[in-house]
């Protein structure tokens, strides 16, 4: 099949939507299919390109075996509404004709986050005369109210009908767990035309080994209990709590503990701030590394915190992070109530905390540090539930998919 794929984020940009998408594109691609992305040049989370780029009209490169054709954006760090508005949008006008000018597709696919690389693709997918299959990793614009970057009403309710708009279009929506497809369902979606692919983890690139040791004497971490957070810093994450939680433990005298924040985002300065103030020496800022560093930070990690903001708009969410900490064999502590609670509670990889409550968060790192046979047996579980959300496997499954929306005539899968 030829497939071509819009996603406003791609490596090598690291967050979740950027490595999903490019773990099933290049194995479609190994597997024999054309796969084309259309994405931006990378800057994402500090609206920043990043070295030995440029942002122009128009770029070509090839990554594994995928094309992907890079468009000029207006480039802006992910916090304030209207500047990350005017990003979208730029990137929904740039797109849409980079689209058309490539060859004509079996199918199109697009991805949220954000929907306006959606609507990307619904309108190529009109203009060439293809079918369109959506993405759904965030369920816009419920997410942004959620962590109030934008309070408009009006606006609000224009999203509104535009996000209900873009799922009439597509024939068929893949979203990455049970909660997103329950509130499609509630949205009017028919639920024969959703199908779930759970997100997964790269076990190539995570698996258990021994600590990076050269790693934590870098970063500070050496010969402590290492409590890892490794994603955005951004709005929806609440990791306010991490230093709540950091002086909670400074003032029981547990010098031995540490957290380790490895990401970038609209909350990054604003913490690294906050815990210089307070003098919390157990609460470590890295910044953003490269992906490559990703596996030796869990390496080294005792246990990794996936945390979101207490909020019912996140009871939906199915954190990434969750899986690549199961590879790793390394104790989940989640701060995510719903589904993800349910998962990882069935999986029995983790340890569940109250989100935003520090008091929650001490008590799981106290626990597990002070108990090696739990870590071990939730690492356990971890492993096995990793061989169960492999990517390669999903990425078949999605591809079955695929070529189910691709040919109208074939008969619809079970959701």
């Amino acid at each position: 099949m030829r497939i071509l794929f819009f996603s406003h984020y791609f490596p090598p940009e690291g967050n979740a939507p950027a490595s999903r998408t490019f773990d099933h594109c290049t194995r479609w691609a190994a597997a024999g299919h054309e796969v084309t992305v259309v994405t931006c040049a990378p800057n994402h989370p500090r609206g920043r390109l990043y070295p030995g780029y440029r942002n122009r009209p128009r770029q070509v490169e090839y990554v594994e075996g995928v094309r992907v054709v890079r468009v000029m954006t207006y480039l802006a760090a992910n916090e304030g509404a209207w500047r990350r508005t005017a990003n979208y949008l730029s990137y929904l006008a740039a797109a849409v004709p980079a689209g058309l000018l490539e060859r004509r597709p079996d199918v199109v696919i697009a991805t949220s986050p954000q929907f306006f690389c959606g609507w990307a693709g619904v309108l190529v997918g009109r203009f060439r005369r293809r079918p369109v299959l959506l993405e759904i990793r965030d369920l816009w614009p419920e997410s942004i109210a959620a962590v109030d970057a934008m309070r408009s009403r009006t606006a609000l309710r224009l999203l509104e009908l535009l996000e209900r708009g873009m799922y009439r279009a597509a024939r068929r929506i893949v979203t990455v767990g049970d909660g997103y497809r329950e509130r499609l369902i509630e949205r009017g979606v028919e639920p024969h035309r959703i199908s779930v692919v759970m997100n997964g983890v790269d076990r190539k690139r995570f698996f258990p080994r021994e600590a990076d040791r050269d790693l934590a004497g870098r970063l500070g971490v050496a010969g402590r209990f290492v409590v890892t957070y490794c994603g955005t810093i951004g709005l929806a994450h609440g990791l306010d709590v991490v230093l709540r939680a950091g002086a909670l433990l400074a003032g029981r005298g547990r010098a031995d503990i540490v957290f380790l924040l490895v990401g970038d985002g609209a909350r990054f300065e604003a913490l690294r701030g906050a815990a210089a103030r307070d003098r919390l020496d157990n609460v470590i800022f890295a910044g953003r590394l490269d992906t490559r560093d990703i596996p030796g930070v869990l390496s080294l990690s005792d246990a990794c915190l996936v945390h979101l903001r207490s909020s019912p708009t996140f009871t939906t969410v199915m954190p990434s992070k969750i899986f690549e900490a199961a590879a790793m064999a390394r104790p989940v502590i989640l701060g995510v109530d719903g589904f993800a609670r349910t998962f990882v509670g069935k999986a029995g990889c983790g340890l569940y905390i109250e989100p935003e409550n520090e008091h929650d968060l001490v008590g799981a790192v106290l626990r597990l540090s002070a108990d090696t046979a739990l870590r071990a047996r939730l690492g356990r579980a971890g492993l096995d539930l990793a061989g169960a959300c492999d990517r390669d496997r999903l990425a078949e499954r999605y591809l079955e998919v695929i070529a189910r929306a691709a040919t109208p005539e074939a008969e619809d899968p079970p959701a």
